[in-house]
């Protein structure tokens, strides 16, 4: 098994630091609002890679986090007049209530942040007995970036190039501008902790790393998150942590891509977050999961309109074919062990779940010609593909349970668009024949006009469809 590792560069052999035994942690979620479609892909990535080390004979402690104390929180607390430690633990069981709607399993180990704070106290009060930390008449203790040789390993940057890169906060008390806090001593009617340098509260970046600590001890095996933390998240964590053991923190760090909707990166600024929510009221969670599993981890995602009807298409198309080979009366025993090794082969490559789900064409082709010639070793695939790629989070469900979901949005979208006026579909449809023409002014215009009426024309491989706007 080969994993891309961030600090290295490369594809590396996986050999845990304890022969068979993988202590793992990912970075959760900061509770300041409704999960959406990032948070819901980073935990579904890293729930496959948990699954697939277990299968693989590997006995995982897999840890996840929620910080349930930072500058958001006390923003949300300020808003909502709720007290901040009241509003986190209110958002963590209604975002732990949509994971599990979404069919993603709890880790091994649950761990926050406001559980944490004497083990946070105690490796803050020790770095700076090591001389890697100070602090200030304030009561704020910040982690000296220069004390620390190795900082910008993970990353890639050089200190002077951070200097310039990282957002300098006008924080005076720091002895220099990368410096960043290990502790923030508290503002008037903010929560707080009683610590050694006064009333405060953790920084982030601490908080990863005394949970890893108590979790774990002084090492991990992997360490993963999205690749937006790779700087200064992660830069951070690793500083701060090895500053204190003198050992490599994680032997591996694996880190997801971004989600980007019609091609921008997703974020609360530019009004296109999707929330998970949402995503669930129109689309099975085993929809969602294949759209977003097309590609591999690594890679960003690209949620155009089409991403999520087209894998509703074909989930259906593949329940189908396992609904027929249930009503076929054909019998067989066992599963078929290529289809298990093929899937094996492709996740042993840097858990490459988009050559999985590819090979599934491959293998509902061949079931689909069987089932045509009364071939009963038909029965043994879909056993295999059930069982196999149910590690995704795939075909759990009955195949009649899905069909009639997909079937049941048809007719309701067929009904709406017995609703539209006819002037609109003849416009779509001399707007068709113009794009087919390659008359793009025409089409534009077309658009214009169907916008105008109060409809919207969404195109697809296969023609178009029409929705109210």
């Amino acid at each position: 098994m080969k994993i891309y590792n961030t600090l290295t560069r490369r594809k590396e052999d996986f050999v845990p630091i304890n022969p068979g035994v993988v202590n793992m942690y990912a970075c959760g979620i900061t509770v300041s609002g409704d999960a959406h479609i990032g948070h819901a892909y980073q935990a579904l990535i890293y729930d496959i890679i948990r699954k697939y080390l277990e299968k693989q004979g590997f006995k995982v402690n897999y840890a996840r986090n929620y910080t349930d104390v930072d500058d958001k929180i006390i923003a949300k607390s300020n808003e909502t007049g709720i007290p901040a430690l009241e509003y986190a633990e209110m958002m963590i069981e209604r975002i732990d209530r949509l994971m599990r709607k979404f069919e993603v399993d709890d880790p091994t180990i649950w761990l926050k942040a406001t559980c944490n704070i004497e083990n946070i106290i105690d490796f803050v009060s020790k770095l700076i007995e090591h001389g890697n930390a100070y602090a200030t008449e304030r009561g704020d203790v910040y982690f000296s970036v220069e004390s620390f040789k190795g900082y910008g390993k993970l990353s890639g940057r050089r200190l002077e190039d951070a200097y310039e890169s990282v957002r300098i906060e006008n924080e005076e008390n720091k002895k220099t501008p990368l410096d960043f806090a290990l502790w923030k001593s508290a503002k008037p009617g903010e929560v707080y902790w009683e610590s050694p340098w006064g009333k405060g509260r953790p920084g982030w970046h601490i908080e990863c790393s005394a949970m890893n600590r108590a979790a774990f001890g002084e090492q991990i095996d992997i360490h993963g998150g999205g690749r937006d933390l790779i700087f200064p998240h992660h830069e951070n964590e690793i500083a701060q942590t090895e500053a204190l053991t003198g050992k490599p923190f994680a032997k591996y760090w694996i880190h997801n891509g971004l989600i980007k909707v019609n091609g921008q990166k997703m974020s609360k600024s530019l009004g296109n977050s999707i929330l998970l929510a949402d995503l669930l009221d129109k689309y099975s969670p085993e929809t969602v999961k294949y759209a977003l599993l097309q590609t591999n981890y690594r890679g960003d995602i690209n949620i155009t309109d089409n991403l999520f009807p087209d894998a509703d298409k074909h989930m259906y198309d593949f329940y189908k074919v396992l609904d027929e080979v249930d009503k076929s009366g054909l019998v067989a025993e066992g599963g078929n062990p290529e289809i298990d090794a093929e899937f094996n082969r492709a996740m042993d490559d840097d858990f490459n779940t988009a050559k999985a789900l590819a090979d599934l064409f491959g293998h509902f082709k061949r079931i689909k010609q069987k089932l045509k010639a009364a071939d009963a070793s038909c029965v043994s695939d879909a056993r295999q593909i059930r069982e196999t790629y149910g590690l995704l989070g795939l075909f759990r469900h009955a195949p009649a349970e899905f069909i009639a979901y997909y079937e049941a949005k048809t007719n309701e979208k067929n009904g709406e668009e017995d609703d539209i006026p006819q002037e609109v579909k003849d416009l779509a449809e001399k707007r068709f024949a113009a794009k087919k023409a390659k008359d793009w002014g025409t089409a534009d215009s077309l658009r214009l006009l169907i916008s105008e009426k109060g409809y919207t024309i969404k195109d697809s491989k296969d023609g178009y469809t029409i929705e109210k706007a």
